[in-house]
């Protein structure tokens, strides 16, 4: 088939490779503009982009896909059998949709209809989901509202981070696009069940405040979901403190005023409104990330001392 690709981080350079090494001709790969990031503020592309001049690919970044020319190339010129879109993170406005003869197929890493939007990985984690997946679909112009063509799941480990599932994840999406793209003859599109669903917007720096009044488990949770960004926070000697990931050692019972260090040893315990957890890295202001007996050796911390909710403003 003739593919246009449109997906720009990281997780959408697994789907590319595998679509390449399916046969299929890629027409052009379609990202986000470069952007500025790291402490230089440099340009830089993003990985499909990189990803797709390694490749020889034809590349487009457009800064407009409502309008212009990239939106009458692909309506007019581009002449491709589907668009497989996989966190591009545009919308698409439907004269797009309705271009390629099979229309667009996105790569969606969630169970539809739970999770719609553009996080669904890491709401996932935060509500302690087992299970989550990946779900093919033919696009229209909602939010992920389209019919589901293939749908592949997998359980979730419940200590599982955020970076490690969206590597598992990525890999499964790629898997499933082929095997979508090789029964696209045959497949019955199923509808969702709208009124099930659920959604997944963008974190903010809010999302990683951590609140120590509630379980021990749903604090854990959050500290999977948000890792690596915006990573657990909370306030410690009138600092902020990062906390990146934790072990939950008791699910239940009252250890201790919430945010409360109740062992700081070997290990570095912390209650919370019911249980408690251990903090197995964590980063204090201005020092490099270390295990939690380092960072208890390292800063003198001792029971008795207190983690308390940072107040973070939405961005």
């Amino acid at each position: 088939m003739r593919v246009v690709f449109m997906g720009t981080p990281d997780f959408a350079v697994a789907t590319l490779d595998a679509v390449v090494s399916a046969g299929h001709e890629v027409v052009c790969v379609v990202a986000q503009p470069d952007r500025k990031k790291g402490r230089g503020k440099k340009l830089q592309s993003p990985p499909t982009i990189v990803r797709a001049r390694e490749l020889g690919l034809r590349t487009w970044q457009p800064k407009a896909v409502r309008s212009g020319p990239f939106v009458e190339w692909f309506t007019t010129e581009m002449d491709a059998d589907v668009a497989v879109v996989v966190a591009y993170g545009r919308i698409l406005i439907d004269r797009l949709l309705q271009a390629p003869k099979r229309g667009c197929i996105n790569v969606h890493a969630s169970l539809l209809p739970k999770y719609r939007g553009a996080a669904p990985i890491q709401w996932a984690l935060i509500e302690g989901e087992a299970e989550t997946g990946i779900c093919t679909m033919q696009m229209d112009v909602g939010l992920d509202t389209g019919d589901v063509l293939l749908r592949r799941s997998t359980p979730i480990d419940p200590d599982e981070t955020g970076p490690e599932l969206w590597s598992r994840l990525a890999a499964l999406g790629a898997e499933t696009l082929v095997h979508t793209l090789a029964q696209l003859d045959t497949l019955q599109a199923r509808e969702q069940d709208h009124e099930r669903h659920t959604l997944a917007p963008l974190l903010t720096k809010a999302d990683g405040a951590l609140d120590f009044s509630r379980p021990a488990r749903e604090v854990h949770n959050r500290v999977r979901g948000v890792n690596p960004w915006p990573c657990g926070q909370a306030r410690f000697r009138g600092q902020t403190v990062r906390i990146h990931r934790t072990r939950v050692v008791h699910d239940d019972g009252t250890h201790g005023e919430p945010g409360t260090i109740i062992e700081a040893g070997k290990r570095l315990v912390v209650a919370c409104g019911r249980g408690s957890l251990e903090v197995l890295t964590g980063q204090l202001a201005g020092k490099p990330r270390r295990a939690g007996r380092e960072l208890v050796n390292g800063a003198r911390i001792v029971p008795g001392e207190v983690f308390s909710q940072l107040a973070v403003e939405a961005s």
